[in-house]
């Protein structure tokens, strides 16, 4: 296991769509324990394997203390209704936070190590953090879905924090 760095926005990674696992080996046994490793950690609540430089589809949580990980996670279920605007937040836009509307409910459907059913489910923290994530496997930002006003401002700091 590994605590793996973080890429950041401009990697071209965070960009592309990530491959479907179809072989378990142990390149993917290892990208899992290094999700996993690195995403538990104080502040951390998901973590795309783009987002340490793999193009595969899987990412690992750590909410209310459940660390966990899905593989080649769908999207099968969102309510059309909205969260209350809340900001957002992302390890790879390191220090900036900004109001992104997500669904308040969200499920998704994946697979562990083993081939077995993962499901993973929830309102709030849990339908913000599997959208997120997903959009990364997708090559999305969550600045991507803001509004195009905060958008604007959001591109504006990020020029101004990379440029520091």
């Amino acid at each position: 296991m590994a605590m793996r760095d973080i890429r950041v926005t401009g990697d071209p990674v965070l960009r592309t769509v990530c491959e479907p696992i179809t072989v378990i080996d142990d390149r993917v046994r290892t990208l899992v324990e290094d999700l996993l490793e690195t995403v538990d950690h104080e502040g951390r609540a998901g973590l795309a394997a783009n987002q340490i430089g793999v193009s595969l589809r899987a990412f690992s949580w750590n909410i209310d203390g459940e660390v966990g990980y899905i593989l080649n996670p769908e999207i099968v279920e969102r309510s059309s209704d909205l969260q209350e605007l809340g900001d957002e937040g992302c390890l790879s836009v390191p220090g900036l936070w900004y109001p992104c509307e997500r669904p308040s409910y969200t499920k998704a459907v994946g697979t562990d190590l083993d081939g077995a059913e993962v499901v993973i489910e929830g309102e709030e923290i849990w339908a913000r953090l599997i959208n997120h994530e997903v959009d990364h496997l997708d090559g999305k930002l969550y600045l991507d879905r803001l509004a195009k006003d905060v958008r604007k401002r959001a591109m504006r700091e990020l020029r101004e924090s990379l440029e520091a």
